[in-house]
């Protein structure tokens, strides 16, 4: 499992820019709290090779997924959530897991990581509360 910010970070594809070359379809992490995006640390060797040879060569755009052979590749093991699930379902499994680890900053007396919890709730919960208003018919819950 991928952390950022004590969060568990949710498996899926994005673009990413490489000086002037943009790779599409890189599997990536993504952090629903801070929003911090990572290479999967799977194939990070991988991207590193073709982004600089493709800005070696020029390119302005490359497709990951013509390149690289990911179906060796276990990227989503890792994963606690992953893109294609509800957004309500994930920042719900984020929040219950937040609330998981509190219980455990409680029990050891450790002050300074349940106020860093305490943020990361208050987040998820203002965005648990957006996505619901706005799957609401004139965003009443």
């Amino acid at each position: 499992m991928s952390f950022c910010c004590g969060a568990s970070m949710i498996g899926t594809k994005g673009t990413l820019k490489h000086y002037r070359t943009r790779i599409h379809n890189v599997p990536i992490l993504f952090c629903p709290v801070c929003h911090r995006i990572e290479v999967h640390y799977l194939i990070e060797n991988e991207y590193e090779i073709l982004a600089e040879y493709a800005h070696g060569d020029g390119a302005s755009e490359v497709d990951f997924h013509d390149y690289v052979d990911e179906s060796d590749k276990a990227l989503n093991e890792n994963c606690v959530n992953h893109e294609e699930e509800d957004a309500v379902i994930i920042v719900q499994s984020q929040i219950d897991m937040s609330l998981d680890l509190l219980t455990i900053a409680k029990n050891i007396e450790d002050v300074e990581w349940e106020k860093q919890l305490k943020k990361r709730l208050i987040v998820l919960s203002q965005r648990r509360h957006k996505l619901r208003m706005s799957r609401t018919p004139g965003g009443m819950v």
